[in-house]
Protein backbone atom coordinates (compact mmCIF):
# COMPACT_ATOMS: atom_id res chain seq x y z
CA UNK A 1 0.00 0.00 0.00
CA UNK A 2 2.85 2.35 0.91
CA UNK A 3 4.56 1.69 -2.39
CA UNK A 4 1.30 2.36 -4.31
CA UNK A 5 0.78 5.73 -2.67
CA UNK A 6 4.34 6.74 -3.36
CA UNK A 7 3.93 5.83 -7.00
CA UNK A 8 0.74 7.86 -7.24
CA UNK A 9 2.35 10.91 -5.72
CA UNK A 10 5.29 10.59 -8.05
CA UNK A 11 2.94 10.33 -11.02
CA UNK A 12 0.98 13.41 -9.89
CA UNK A 13 4.19 15.35 -9.48
CA UNK A 14 5.27 14.46 -12.99
CA UNK A 15 1.92 15.50 -14.38
CA UNK A 16 2.09 18.87 -12.61
CA UNK A 17 5.59 19.47 -13.83
CA UNK A 18 4.49 18.61 -17.37
CA UNK A 19 1.70 21.20 -17.28
CA UNK A 20 4.02 23.87 -15.94
CA UNK A 21 6.53 23.10 -18.64
CA UNK A 22 3.87 23.35 -21.36
CA UNK A 23 2.59 26.68 -20.04
CA UNK A 24 6.13 27.93 -19.84
CA UNK A 25 6.63 27.13 -23.50
CA UNK A 26 3.38 28.92 -24.39
CA UNK A 27 4.35 32.11 -22.58
CA UNK A 28 7.83 31.95 -24.09
CA UNK A 29 6.28 31.83 -27.55
CA UNK A 30 3.99 34.80 -26.78
CA UNK A 31 6.95 36.71 -25.48
CA UNK A 32 8.47 36.50 -28.94
CA UNK A 33 5.49 38.45 -30.42
CA UNK A 34 5.78 42.24 -30.54
CA UNK A 35 2.41 42.73 -28.72
CA UNK A 36 1.22 41.27 -25.48
CA UNK A 37 -2.54 40.61 -25.11
CA UNK A 38 -4.33 41.28 -21.83
CA UNK A 39 -7.85 42.02 -20.66
CA UNK A 40 -6.96 45.68 -20.22
CA UNK A 41 -5.65 45.90 -23.79
CA UNK A 42 -8.68 44.09 -25.17
CA UNK A 43 -11.02 46.47 -23.32
CA UNK A 44 -9.12 49.48 -24.62
CA UNK A 45 -9.43 48.23 -28.23
CA UNK A 46 -13.18 47.63 -27.92
CA UNK A 47 -13.72 51.03 -26.32
CA UNK A 48 -11.78 52.69 -29.15
CA UNK A 49 -13.83 50.82 -31.77
CA UNK A 50 -17.07 51.80 -30.04
CA UNK A 51 -16.11 55.46 -29.96
CA UNK A 52 -15.14 55.36 -33.63
CA UNK A 53 -18.46 53.77 -34.65
CA UNK A 54 -20.43 56.22 -32.50
CA UNK A 55 -18.53 59.17 -33.92
CA UNK A 56 -19.08 57.93 -37.48
CA UNK A 57 -22.81 57.55 -36.85
CA UNK A 58 -23.00 61.01 -35.34
CA UNK A 59 -21.12 62.37 -38.37
CA UNK A 60 -23.57 60.87 -40.86
CA UNK A 61 -26.72 61.85 -39.00
CA UNK A 62 -25.72 65.49 -38.79
CA UNK A 63 -24.35 65.92 -42.27
CA UNK A 64 -20.79 66.65 -41.16
CA UNK A 65 -18.03 65.84 -38.69
CA UNK A 66 -18.65 66.09 -34.92
CA UNK A 67 -17.53 69.38 -33.39
CA UNK A 68 -15.04 67.60 -31.15
CA UNK A 69 -13.15 66.31 -34.19
CA UNK A 70 -12.98 69.80 -35.65
CA UNK A 71 -11.72 71.11 -32.30
CA UNK A 72 -9.04 68.41 -32.15
CA UNK A 73 -7.89 69.14 -35.69
CA UNK A 74 -7.79 72.84 -34.93
CA UNK A 75 -5.78 72.19 -31.76
CA UNK A 76 -3.30 70.02 -33.63
CA UNK A 77 -2.87 72.69 -36.29
CA UNK A 78 -4.40 70.63 -39.10
CA UNK A 79 -7.04 71.76 -41.58
CA UNK A 80 -10.71 71.19 -40.94
CA UNK A 81 -13.20 69.28 -43.04
CA UNK A 82 -14.61 72.52 -44.41
CA UNK A 83 -11.13 73.68 -45.48
CA UNK A 84 -10.52 70.49 -47.43
CA UNK A 85 -13.95 69.71 -48.84
CA UNK A 86 -16.16 72.77 -48.60
CA UNK A 87 -19.65 72.61 -47.15
CA UNK A 88 -20.84 69.12 -46.11
CA UNK A 89 -23.56 67.45 -48.14
CA UNK A 90 -27.08 68.39 -47.03
CA UNK A 91 -28.81 66.01 -44.71
CA UNK A 92 -30.99 63.53 -46.61
CA UNK A 93 -34.29 62.91 -44.88
CA UNK A 94 -36.24 59.64 -45.35
CA UNK A 95 -39.15 61.41 -47.08
CA UNK A 96 -39.67 64.16 -49.69
CA UNK A 97 -38.17 67.11 -47.86
CA UNK A 98 -38.27 69.70 -50.67
CA UNK A 99 -41.79 70.51 -51.87
CA UNK A 100 -42.95 73.28 -54.21
CA UNK A 101 -46.56 74.40 -54.55
CA UNK A 102 -46.52 76.69 -57.62
CA UNK A 103 -50.06 77.71 -56.93
CA UNK A 104 -52.43 78.72 -59.73
CA UNK A 105 -54.36 81.94 -59.19
CA UNK A 106 -58.02 81.63 -58.15
CA UNK A 107 -57.75 77.86 -57.63
CA UNK A 108 -58.17 77.79 -53.87
CA UNK A 109 -54.55 78.74 -53.22
CA UNK A 110 -55.33 81.15 -50.37
CA UNK A 111 -57.38 78.44 -48.68
CA UNK A 112 -54.47 76.01 -48.88
CA UNK A 113 -51.91 78.60 -47.76
CA UNK A 114 -53.93 79.31 -44.61
CA UNK A 115 -53.92 75.57 -43.89
CA UNK A 116 -50.19 75.36 -44.53
CA UNK A 117 -49.45 78.11 -42.04
CA UNK A 118 -51.25 76.15 -39.35
CA UNK A 119 -49.61 72.89 -40.38
CA UNK A 120 -46.11 74.37 -40.47
CA UNK A 121 -46.42 75.42 -36.86
CA UNK A 122 -47.84 72.02 -35.89
CA UNK A 123 -45.34 69.80 -37.75
CA UNK A 124 -42.27 72.06 -37.59
CA UNK A 125 -41.41 72.38 -41.29
CA UNK A 126 -40.24 75.55 -43.01
CA UNK A 127 -43.01 77.26 -44.97
CA UNK A 128 -41.81 79.97 -47.35
CA UNK A 129 -44.70 81.77 -49.04
CA UNK A 130 -43.67 84.35 -51.61
CA UNK A 131 -45.61 87.60 -51.77
CA UNK A 132 -44.80 88.05 -55.48
CA UNK A 133 -48.09 87.59 -57.34
CA UNK A 134 -47.57 89.17 -60.74
CA UNK A 135 -44.34 87.66 -62.06
CA UNK A 136 -44.87 84.09 -63.17
CA UNK A 137 -42.42 84.07 -66.10
CA UNK A 138 -38.73 84.56 -65.45
CA UNK A 139 -35.55 85.10 -67.41
CA UNK A 140 -32.90 82.36 -67.25
CA UNK A 141 -30.91 84.38 -64.74
CA UNK A 142 -33.99 84.90 -62.57
CA UNK A 143 -34.80 81.20 -62.80
CA UNK A 144 -31.34 80.18 -61.58
CA UNK A 145 -31.37 82.71 -58.75
CA UNK A 146 -34.80 81.57 -57.58
CA UNK A 147 -33.91 77.87 -57.76
CA UNK A 148 -30.71 78.41 -55.79
CA UNK A 149 -32.63 80.36 -53.16
CA UNK A 150 -35.24 77.62 -52.91
CA UNK A 151 -32.59 74.89 -52.62
CA UNK A 152 -30.89 76.75 -49.76
CA UNK A 153 -33.99 76.68 -47.52
CA UNK A 154 -33.40 74.38 -44.50
CA UNK A 155 -35.15 71.07 -44.98
CA UNK A 156 -37.86 69.99 -44.68
CA UNK A 157 -39.49 72.93 -46.44
CA UNK A 158 -42.52 73.80 -48.55
CA UNK A 159 -42.13 76.74 -50.92
CA UNK A 160 -45.17 78.34 -52.50
CA UNK A 161 -45.47 81.05 -55.13
CA UNK A 162 -47.48 81.97 -58.22
CA UNK A 163 -44.87 80.93 -60.78
CA UNK A 164 -44.77 78.76 -63.87
CA UNK A 165 -43.05 75.39 -63.57
CA UNK A 166 -39.28 75.55 -63.01
CA UNK A 167 -37.08 72.77 -64.40
CA UNK A 168 -34.33 72.44 -61.78
CA UNK A 169 -32.58 69.55 -63.56
CA UNK A 170 -32.00 71.75 -66.61
CA UNK A 171 -29.54 73.73 -64.50
CA UNK A 172 -28.16 70.63 -62.72
CA UNK A 173 -29.95 71.41 -59.46
CA UNK A 174 -31.82 68.73 -57.52
CA UNK A 175 -35.48 68.69 -58.54
CA UNK A 176 -37.98 69.15 -55.66
CA UNK A 177 -41.37 67.47 -55.49
CA UNK A 178 -44.23 69.51 -56.97
CA UNK A 179 -47.88 69.66 -55.89
CA UNK A 180 -50.73 71.82 -57.18
CA UNK A 181 -54.50 72.29 -57.45
CA UNK A 182 -56.54 73.48 -60.44
CA UNK A 183 -60.23 74.04 -61.03
CA UNK A 184 -62.79 74.16 -63.81
CA UNK A 185 -61.34 76.73 -66.26
CA UNK A 186 -64.53 78.76 -66.75
CA UNK A 187 -65.18 78.91 -63.00
CA UNK A 188 -61.58 80.04 -62.47
CA UNK A 189 -61.94 82.73 -65.13
CA UNK A 190 -65.22 84.06 -63.67
CA UNK A 191 -63.80 84.08 -60.16
CA UNK A 192 -60.80 86.10 -61.32
CA UNK A 193 -62.91 88.47 -63.44
CA UNK A 194 -65.12 89.54 -60.54
CA UNK A 195 -62.37 89.39 -57.92
CA UNK A 196 -60.35 91.98 -59.81
CA UNK A 197 -63.36 94.28 -59.75
CA UNK A 198 -65.05 93.67 -56.41
CA UNK A 199 -62.62 91.71 -54.21
CA UNK A 200 -63.80 89.20 -51.62
CA UNK A 201 -65.32 89.06 -48.17
CA UNK A 202 -62.12 90.24 -46.48
CA UNK A 203 -63.23 93.83 -47.02
CA UNK A 204 -65.23 96.05 -49.32
CA UNK A 205 -62.18 98.08 -50.33
CA UNK A 206 -59.96 95.06 -51.04
CA UNK A 207 -60.49 95.32 -54.79
CA UNK A 208 -59.50 99.00 -54.80
CA UNK A 209 -56.15 98.06 -53.28
CA UNK A 210 -55.51 95.44 -55.94
CA UNK A 211 -56.73 97.42 -58.96
CA UNK A 212 -56.49 101.09 -57.98
CA UNK A 213 -56.11 102.30 -61.57
CA UNK A 214 -59.19 100.55 -62.94
CA UNK A 215 -61.76 103.00 -64.29
CA UNK A 216 -65.46 102.58 -63.56
CA UNK A 217 -66.38 101.72 -67.15
CA UNK A 218 -63.93 98.80 -66.97
CA UNK A 219 -64.82 97.82 -63.41
CA UNK A 220 -68.53 97.54 -64.23
CA UNK A 221 -68.07 96.07 -67.71
CA UNK A 222 -70.73 93.42 -68.31
CA UNK A 223 -69.14 89.97 -68.51
CA UNK A 224 -71.21 89.04 -71.58
CA UNK A 225 -70.05 92.14 -73.46
CA UNK A 226 -66.45 91.36 -72.55
CA UNK A 227 -66.73 87.82 -73.95
CA UNK A 228 -68.92 88.35 -77.02
CA UNK A 229 -67.15 91.51 -78.18
CA UNK A 230 -63.68 90.03 -77.80
CA UNK A 231 -62.29 92.36 -75.15
CA UNK A 232 -58.63 91.47 -74.50
CA UNK A 233 -59.36 90.33 -70.94
CA UNK A 234 -61.85 87.75 -72.20
CA UNK A 235 -60.08 86.40 -75.27
CA UNK A 236 -56.85 84.60 -76.18
CA UNK A 237 -54.21 84.63 -74.91
CA UNK A 238 -55.61 85.99 -71.62
CA UNK A 239 -57.84 82.97 -71.05
CA UNK A 240 -54.94 80.56 -71.68
CA UNK A 241 -53.91 80.59 -68.06
CA UNK A 242 -53.69 77.20 -66.29
CA UNK A 243 -51.56 75.27 -68.81
CA UNK A 244 -48.51 77.61 -68.63
CA UNK A 245 -48.20 76.89 -64.90
CA UNK A 246 -47.42 73.28 -65.79
CA UNK A 247 -45.78 73.74 -69.18
CA UNK A 248 -42.93 75.86 -67.83
CA UNK A 249 -40.81 78.88 -68.71
CA UNK A 250 -40.37 78.19 -72.45
CA UNK A 251 -41.82 81.05 -74.56
CA UNK A 252 -43.99 78.58 -76.48
CA UNK A 253 -45.70 77.63 -73.21
CA UNK A 254 -47.60 80.92 -73.45
CA UNK A 255 -49.09 80.11 -76.85
CA UNK A 256 -52.44 78.26 -76.80
CA UNK A 257 -51.82 75.04 -78.71
CA UNK A 258 -51.00 71.36 -78.69
CA UNK A 259 -47.29 71.80 -77.94
CA UNK A 260 -47.88 73.59 -74.63
CA UNK A 261 -50.71 71.21 -73.75
CA UNK A 262 -48.62 68.06 -74.25
CA UNK A 263 -45.63 69.46 -72.43
CA UNK A 264 -47.85 70.38 -69.47
CA UNK A 265 -49.24 66.83 -69.40
CA UNK A 266 -45.74 65.37 -69.47
CA UNK A 267 -44.62 67.53 -66.56
CA UNK A 268 -47.64 66.47 -64.51
CA UNK A 269 -46.72 62.82 -65.01
CA UNK A 270 -42.98 63.22 -64.41
CA UNK A 271 -42.59 66.01 -61.84
CA UNK A 272 -45.79 66.33 -59.80
CA UNK A 273 -46.55 64.11 -56.86
CA UNK A 274 -50.17 65.23 -56.99
CA UNK A 275 -52.32 67.67 -58.94
CA UNK A 276 -55.78 67.85 -57.45
CA UNK A 277 -58.97 69.58 -58.51
CA UNK A 278 -60.66 72.20 -56.37
CA UNK A 279 -64.10 70.67 -56.91
CA UNK A 280 -62.92 67.71 -54.79
CA UNK A 281 -60.83 69.64 -52.28
CA UNK A 282 -61.50 67.31 -49.34
CA UNK A 283 -60.22 64.37 -51.36
CA UNK A 284 -57.16 66.43 -52.35
CA UNK A 285 -56.41 67.07 -48.68
CA UNK A 286 -56.88 63.38 -47.84
CA UNK A 287 -54.43 62.37 -50.58
CA UNK A 288 -51.90 64.97 -49.48
CA UNK A 289 -52.17 63.64 -45.94
CA UNK A 290 -51.54 60.13 -47.27
CA UNK A 291 -48.67 61.05 -49.61
CA UNK A 292 -46.95 63.72 -47.47
CA UNK A 293 -47.90 62.89 -43.87
CA UNK A 294 -44.99 64.84 -42.39
CA UNK A 295 -46.55 68.00 -43.89
CA UNK A 296 -50.31 67.35 -44.00
CA UNK A 297 -51.23 65.02 -41.12
CA UNK A 298 -54.45 66.34 -39.57
CA UNK A 299 -55.14 68.79 -42.40
CA UNK A 300 -58.75 67.64 -42.92
CA UNK A 301 -59.55 68.06 -39.22
CA UNK A 302 -58.24 71.63 -39.39
CA UNK A 303 -60.17 72.30 -42.61
CA UNK A 304 -63.43 71.16 -40.99
CA UNK A 305 -62.87 72.97 -37.71
CA UNK A 306 -65.17 75.94 -36.88
CA UNK A 307 -62.22 78.28 -36.34
CA UNK A 308 -60.87 77.59 -39.82
CA UNK A 309 -64.31 77.98 -41.41
CA UNK A 310 -64.39 81.57 -40.15
CA UNK A 311 -61.11 82.32 -41.94
CA UNK A 312 -61.92 80.31 -45.08
CA UNK A 313 -65.23 82.10 -45.64
CA UNK A 314 -63.34 85.38 -46.09
CA UNK A 315 -61.73 84.22 -49.34
CA UNK A 316 -64.86 83.90 -51.49
CA UNK A 317 -65.19 86.31 -54.42
CA UNK A 318 -68.23 88.58 -54.20
CA UNK A 319 -70.77 89.78 -56.79
CA UNK A 320 -70.11 86.93 -59.20
CA UNK A 321 -72.56 86.54 -62.09
CA UNK A 322 -73.18 83.72 -64.53
CA UNK A 323 -72.77 84.66 -68.23
CA UNK A 324 -75.42 83.83 -70.80
CA UNK A 325 -75.40 80.45 -72.52
CA UNK A 326 -74.01 81.99 -75.70
CA UNK A 327 -71.17 83.69 -73.81
CA UNK A 328 -70.35 80.45 -71.97
CA UNK A 329 -70.21 78.57 -75.25
CA UNK A 330 -67.80 81.10 -76.78
CA UNK A 331 -65.64 81.06 -73.70
CA UNK A 332 -65.60 77.27 -73.65
CA UNK A 333 -64.43 77.16 -77.25
CA UNK A 334 -61.59 79.57 -76.50
CA UNK A 335 -60.62 77.39 -73.55
CA UNK A 336 -60.69 74.06 -75.39
CA UNK A 337 -57.02 73.36 -74.59
CA UNK A 338 -57.56 74.37 -70.97
CA UNK A 339 -60.44 71.92 -70.72
CA UNK A 340 -58.49 69.12 -72.34
CA UNK A 341 -55.79 69.64 -69.72
CA UNK A 342 -58.32 69.91 -66.89
CA UNK A 343 -59.98 66.65 -67.93
CA UNK A 344 -56.56 64.96 -68.12
CA UNK A 345 -55.66 66.11 -64.60
CA UNK A 346 -59.06 65.08 -63.26
CA UNK A 347 -58.65 61.57 -64.73
CA UNK A 348 -55.16 61.25 -63.24
CA UNK A 349 -56.46 62.45 -59.88
CA UNK A 350 -59.26 59.88 -59.90
CA UNK A 351 -56.79 57.17 -60.91
CA UNK A 352 -54.57 58.06 -57.94
CA UNK A 353 -57.55 57.86 -55.59
CA UNK A 354 -58.43 54.43 -56.99
CA UNK A 355 -54.88 53.12 -56.60
CA UNK A 356 -54.68 54.24 -53.00
CA UNK A 357 -58.15 52.93 -52.24
CA UNK A 358 -59.50 56.27 -51.12
CA UNK A 359 -63.23 56.44 -50.69
CA UNK A 360 -64.40 59.78 -52.04
CA UNK A 361 -65.99 62.18 -49.58
CA UNK A 362 -66.31 65.13 -51.97
CA UNK A 363 -69.60 66.18 -53.50
CA UNK A 364 -69.95 66.07 -57.31
CA UNK A 365 -69.86 69.44 -59.12
CA UNK A 366 -73.11 71.36 -59.23
CA UNK A 367 -73.23 71.18 -63.01
CA UNK A 368 -71.27 69.82 -65.93
CA UNK A 369 -69.82 71.80 -68.82
CA UNK A 370 -70.34 68.91 -71.22
CA UNK A 371 -73.48 70.60 -72.55
CA UNK A 372 -71.30 73.41 -73.92
CA UNK A 373 -69.61 71.05 -76.33
CA UNK A 374 -72.90 70.25 -78.01
CA UNK A 375 -73.85 73.82 -78.81
CA UNK A 376 -73.33 75.12 -82.33
CA UNK A 377 -70.59 77.73 -82.57
CA UNK A 378 -72.30 80.99 -83.49
CA UNK A 379 -69.37 83.36 -83.19
CA UNK A 380 -66.12 83.71 -85.14
CA UNK A 381 -63.01 81.74 -84.15
CA UNK A 382 -60.96 83.42 -81.42
CA UNK A 383 -58.09 85.56 -82.59
CA UNK A 384 -54.89 83.72 -83.42
CA UNK A 385 -51.64 84.93 -81.96
CA UNK A 386 -49.17 86.71 -84.18
CA UNK A 387 -46.12 88.90 -83.81
CA UNK A 388 -48.25 91.96 -83.07
CA UNK A 389 -49.56 90.27 -79.95
CA UNK A 390 -46.12 89.58 -78.49
CA UNK A 391 -46.39 92.65 -76.25
CA UNK A 392 -49.77 91.42 -75.02
CA UNK A 393 -48.23 88.07 -74.24
CA UNK A 394 -45.51 89.63 -72.13
CA UNK A 395 -47.90 91.55 -69.89
CA UNK A 396 -50.77 89.06 -69.89
CA UNK A 397 -50.55 88.63 -66.15
CA UNK A 398 -51.26 92.32 -65.59
CA UNK A 399 -54.86 91.48 -66.48
CA UNK A 400 -55.01 88.68 -63.96
CA UNK A 401 -54.62 89.15 -60.24
CA UNK A 402 -53.05 86.31 -58.26
CA UNK A 403 -54.47 86.31 -54.76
Amino acid sequence: MKNFNSSALHSHSQSTNHIRERNSRKYSLLSVLPLRFSLRGYGFCMATLFLFCFGSLFYQLNGGPPKILLDIRQYLGGSTYLDDHGQPAPRVLPFPSQVIYNRVGKCGSRTVVILLRLLAEKHQFNLVSSDIHNKTRLTKHEQVDLMKNISSIPQPFLYTRHVHFLNFTRFKIEQPVYINIIRDPINRFLSNYFFRRFGDWRGEQNHLIRTPGMKDDERYLDINVCILENYPECSNPRVFYIIPYFCGQHPQCREPGVWALERAKQNVLENYLLVGILEELEDVLLLLERLLPHYFTGVLNIYKSPDYKKMGNMTGTVRKQTPTLEALQVLYHRMRYEYEFYNFVRDQFHLTKKKIGLKSVSKPPAYSNDFLQQLALRTPEPLDEDEELETDLEDANSWLVHP
